[in-house]
Order: structure tokens, then sequence, then C-alpha cells
């Protein structure tokens, strides 16, 4: 069955009624208004309305929230990304300072240990070497510094630290130059007791070691001795700190005595080194401030090993110099 969608024409009574019925509600709102019962009939519609109208303006709410939440967002997180990059900046330049720190502090300590000797000429930076390589193998044991001949650096010159000796250079090229460590079996210093004033030759051996040999028999020197740069042969300054003593070794079968010497400088951490143009061989020394202590692991405590004629190994008492 087909419906019927046209629309009949009103008739003119229906659009009488319709006017006055509008007429009426006009009449009966400005009533309510004139008796003031039209509020009352507002709260009541709005008591009907509000729980929709709230609704609809909390979820009005909770959209524009959730759009500026995600605004926020986005911009915080590029607020993080700008403050991890500048975060990131700072710790490397503060990890900058400290190493120029560092590195102004060691210079400030060779350049005090030149003050206290003024018997050694000192040419400028040119006394202060940075290390550049390192390199040890059984046959050679060596630094490699960032002066050369252009820099009037020649074969034979001293190197040494605040601290003490560390060797001689061995080969020069124009701009870097080698230095032949003192632990290095080919290298030959002669050095003095400090306390028992014995003398010897400091070599290294193999295992980077440094045994003080030619020491003359009969004389006691004690384990804890300081061992100096003698000065004989005017290869090196003396007075320059080497090591310290930490085993005796004497057989009566022998003509000299050894004394095992660990090495004041740790080779392994260096990284600003001194050169010693030229030094006057008659220069006073002055006396250490400080006595290196022993390695606790090497030296038995009041004690010091002495090696018989019979191959065994005693015990001597060990006299404490000042």
């Amino acid at each position: 069955m087909i419906r019927n969608t046209e629309r009949r024409p009103r008739a003119p009574g229906e659009l009488g009624i319709r006017i006055v019925i509008l007429v009426l509600a006009a009449l009966l709102l400005m009533a309510l208004q004139l008796t003031g019962r039209l509020q009352s009939l507002r709260s009541a519609i709005s008591f009907v309305t509000a729980p929709a109208q709230l609704g609809a303006t909390g979820f009005t709410r909770t959209i524009t929230d959730a759009i500026d939440f995600v605004r926020d967002l986005g911009v915080l997180r590029q607020r993080v990304n700008e403050l991890e990059q500048i975060n990131a900046g700072l710790r490397a330049e503060n990890f900058s300072l400290r190493e120029v720190e560092r590195e102004n502090e060691r210079m400030r300590r060779i350049l005090a240990f030149a003050q206290t000797r003024p018997g050694l000429e000192l040419r400028g930076a040119q006394i202060i070497a940075r290390v550049i390589a390192q390199e040890s193998t059984n046959f050679l044991n060596y630094i490699e510094i960032d002066l050369g001949a252009n820099h009037n650096i020649a074969v034979g010159m001293p190197v040494v630290t605040e601290q003490g000796l560390v060797g001689r250079i061995s080969e020069v090229n124009n701009v870097t130059s080698k230095v032949l460590l003192i632990t290095d079996p080919s290298s030959a210093v002669n050095a003095i007791l400090q306390s028992s004033r014995l003398n010897g030759i400091i070599q290294g051996t193999p295992k980077g070691d440094l045994v003080m040999d030619f020491i003359p028999q009969g004389p006691v020197f004690s384990v804890g001795e300081v061992v100096l740069t003698s000065g004989m042969g005017v290869r090196f300054p003396r007075g320059i700190p080497i090591g310290q003593v930490v085993e005796r070794r004497q057989r009566d079968i022998d003509i000299f005595q050894q004394a095992v010497v660990r090495p004041i400088i740790d080779f392994s951490s260096l990284e600003l080194v001194a050169i010693v143009t030229n030094f006057d061989p008659q220069e006073e020394v002055p006396a250490l401030s400080e006595t290196p202590t022993p390695d606790p692991a090497s030296v038995i405590t009041g004690t010091t090993a002495v090696t018989a004629t019979n191959g065994i190994t005693a015990t001597a008492p060990v006299t404490t110099n000042p």
C-alpha cells in the first residue's frame, strides 16, 4: 500500500484555533510574570533540565581538558628534551673543567719542583711534555713525548717528574722523542742509598722491577731506605729520588750485595714529565721533605730478607733510620 505524502491544505478554522492558543499562552505568561509565579516555573524547568545541562557541560569540559592535556604533554616532552641536552652539555663542560684543573695541578707540582732545584736548567714550556704514546715490550720500556729536536731536545737528557726520576731521552725526532724508562733492562743509573750512603747501580728487569746492584759487600743497609741518583758519571742530576728498598739480597760468596727497589713513580699513570736540558753537577740538593712508604705487601715489618751463602733465606733486624 502506497502512503500518500501529499499535505492537505489547512482549513481556516484550524489556523484560527492556533492563533487563539498562542494568544492565550502569551497572556498566561504575562499573568505569571506579573504575579511572580514565572520564576517558580523557571526553577521547576531548570530542576528538570539541570542534569542534562550539567552532563553536557561536563562532557564538553572533559573533551576540552583532554585536548589541553595532549597539547601540554607535547610541550612538556619538548621541554624535557631541551633540559636533557642542556644537562648533558653542562656535565661535559664540568668534566672538561675538572680535567683542566687536574692538569693545572700537575703542572704546578712540576713547576714547584723546578723552584726547589735552581741548579736544573729548565727551558720554559719545553720542560713539561705530554705523553702521547706508551709502549712496553720484553726488549724496550719507554714512553713517547711530544717534544723533539725542534724544541732543542737531545739524546741523553734526563726526564723527571716532581716525584722522581723517569728515565732519559733515547731517541729524538723532529717533534717527538722516546724516553727510556729506568725500569728497562738496558737502563743503568748511578745511585746512592740515602741513609747508609752506599753506592750502586740501578738497573731494570724484564718484569719491570728495579734492582740496585754492585753495592759493596760488608756494610749493612736497611729495608725502607730511599734510593737517590748519586750524580756520578754526570748523566743524571744528583739527589733525584728513584725508589725505596723493599728487600736486601746478600750472599757471602758474592763480591757485591743487591737491593730490590720499589720505584717511587707509577709509570702506568704518567701524563706529564719534565726534561732537564742542563744541570749543575755541584748543585746543593735539598733534603727530602717526605720519605716514601714501602709497599706493605713486599716488606716484612721489622726484618729484612738476607740470602746466606748456603742459599737459605734468613732474617736480620732492620735499623730504622730517621
